[in-house]
């Protein structure tokens, strides 16, 4: 049984909270009692998803965000505000995949956009997250990084930097803000059950098949398991949690 949280009163932001990790910890923020801002780049998901959380009595609003792009970010925090009159959690979640490729034949245009949604882009949002949270003193913040942040895989050297990076931004922030009452960590999830994962097993299967192996737990992580740790994360139950990655990965990087 998953532990309760109240976060009535309270704002979380989620990017890439259409689908997959994103859309399961918008869904728990909800059921928690917090008023939810769901980020993502696609219009019509974004609508959908707000409607679905209005629909079932929740307090939310969708905004569509390239989270790439700096200006778009701080406005999508201005309009959270604006809306909510704070921002108490963020779970900077938004993040692609380029293909599995030689690291001696990577192309820089698929380096330049993985590292700018991957990277950049919780650079972007937490930035302007942590505007808003210095003006109130207070606030969690949970990046998503990857077991590729903590590890290297052959093939995925892109992916990897950007993830790897993800951690150093976290903990920068996180000593620096700490003494301003604000929580900064990150979460490395293994082999999620999600659509991006779906399409890898399908076009990556011998890869995958690998990475399954390397999972003790014998089996894919859920959706669900990734947001009840964001929830934790920004709880008071981790009030004294500065600066970590930690690992969500049924057991992936023990080895």
């Amino acid at each position: 049984m998953n532990p309760t949280y109240d976060f009535s009163g309270q704002v979380a932001l989620v990017t890439g909270g259409t689908s997959g990790m994103g859309l399961a910890t918008a869904w728990a923020f909800a059921e928690a009692g917090a008023a939810v801002v769901v980020s993502a780049h696609n219009e019509e998901d974004v609508a959908k998803t707000a409607k679905a959380l209005t629909d079932a009595g929740h307090r939310a609003i969708g905004v569509v965000c390239d989270v790439s792009d700096e200006a778009q970010a701080a406005a999508m925090v201005e309009r959270t505000v604006a809306e909510f009159g704070r921002l108490d959690m963020a779970y900077n979640n938004a993040g692609i995949q380029v293909p599995p490729t030689d690291a001696a034949d990577e192309t820089a245009a698929d380096f330049d956009r993985v590292n700018a949604v991957n990277l950049r882009g919780v650079w972007t949002c937490m930035k302007h997250e942590l505007k808003q949270m210095r003006r109130q003193g207070s606030g969690a913040i949970v990046n998503c990084s990857s077991l590729g942040g903590l590890v290297g895989l052959p093939e995925r050297a892109a992916y990897h930097a950007s993830k790897h990076g993800v951690i150093g931004l976290t903990r920068s922030a996180a000593v620096e803000y700490a003494p301003r009452g604000v929580r900064i960590n990150a979460i490395c999830p293994g082999v999620i059950e999600t659509p991006m994962v779906a399409d890898m097993l399908e076009t990556q299967k011998e890869a995958m098949d690998e990475f399954l192996k390397l999972q003790p737990i014998g089996r894919l992580g859920r959706a669900d398991e990734i947001a009840q740790t964001v929830l934790w994360l920004c709880s008071p139950g981790a009030s004294f949690v500065i600066g970590v990655a930690l690992p969500v990965d049924g057991g992936f990087t023990v080895h």
